[in-house]
């Protein structure tokens, strides 16, 4: 009976190792850092930072979509709809993820 049970642990294990790790860190790369967008909403430029550790734990899930950790537009405009991670982070691997370092 021990046996079934760490046979089962060690399935789990490895699948968590080898196929939930992976998804959450490659979802972790695509949403870190900056990126300078164009708003949806104002039509203006502005930089935006997505909660990254939270979309790739998430990204377990599937269910939750990313959100807003900064955005050069706030606090005026706060509270907004938040689009622009849809439009600008949701296309995949062929966006551009030139990160903007204000150093």
């Amino acid at each position: 009976m021990n046996r079934i049970f760490l046979l089962i642990a060690g399935v789990s294990a490895l699948g968590a190792y080898f196929v939930v790790a992976p998804m959450v860190v490659r979802t972790y790369q695509r949403y870190r850092g900056r990126k300078t967008i164009v708003c949806p909403e104002t039509g203006r430029i502005v930089e935006v930072e997505i909660k990254a550790a939270r979309a790739g734990l998430m990204s377990i899930f599937k269910t939750a979509p990313a959100r807003v950790k900064r955005c050069s537009l706030w606090p005026r405009n706060k509270g907004c709809a938040e689009e622009c991670v849809k439009e600008y982070w949701e296309t995949g691997p062929e966006v551009d993820n030139r990160r903007v370092d204000n150093r």
